[in-house]
């Protein structure tokens, strides 16, 4: 792993959780993914990345973070990410419009509930079966 970005996993119950502590960047974005895909298994309903220690965030960051919550929708999987309120990391997700296609929330807490409740309301909503009236 790049010196610029360590990546710390821990599970909280069924879903796993990855630290991103330092900077995400070119250079290591690619070997960040494959890292962090690596935490997912078929019956992962979910992953929470927590960018509380990140200290820098590009745009192959960024594009990481889209291509990852795009393929885990795919899968009928959630992405959620953890981003502290007025770090230098929310002004770029707020502007880039990550915070739109993927869910962040202030605290780990809040991201794991979000992740869990969006994950049984698609499931919820994917059961339903039409009966006609």
């Amino acid at each position: 792993m790049s010196t610029l970005a360590r990546v710390h996993e821990e599970c909280h119950d069924d879903v796993p959780v990855a630290r991103l502590e330092g900077e995400i960047d070119a250079s290591n974005a690619e070997e960040i993914g494959d890292r962090l895909r690596a935490l997912l298994t078929n019956r992962s309903v979910a992953l929470v990345v927590d960018l509380t220690e990140t200290t820098y965030l590009d745009s192959a960051g960024i594009n990481l973070l889209l291509a990852l919550g795009a393929e885990m929708q795919g899968r009928q999987q959630r992405l959620g990410l953890v981003v502290a309120a007025r770090s230098p990391i929310a002004r770029v997700i707020s502007i880039t419009g990550l915070d739109r296609a993927v869910p962040a929330q202030p605290a780990l807490a809040q991201a794991l509930d979000r992740v869990r409740h969006d994950h049984g309301t698609a499931g919820a909503a994917a059961g339903r079966v039409a009966t006609p009236d």
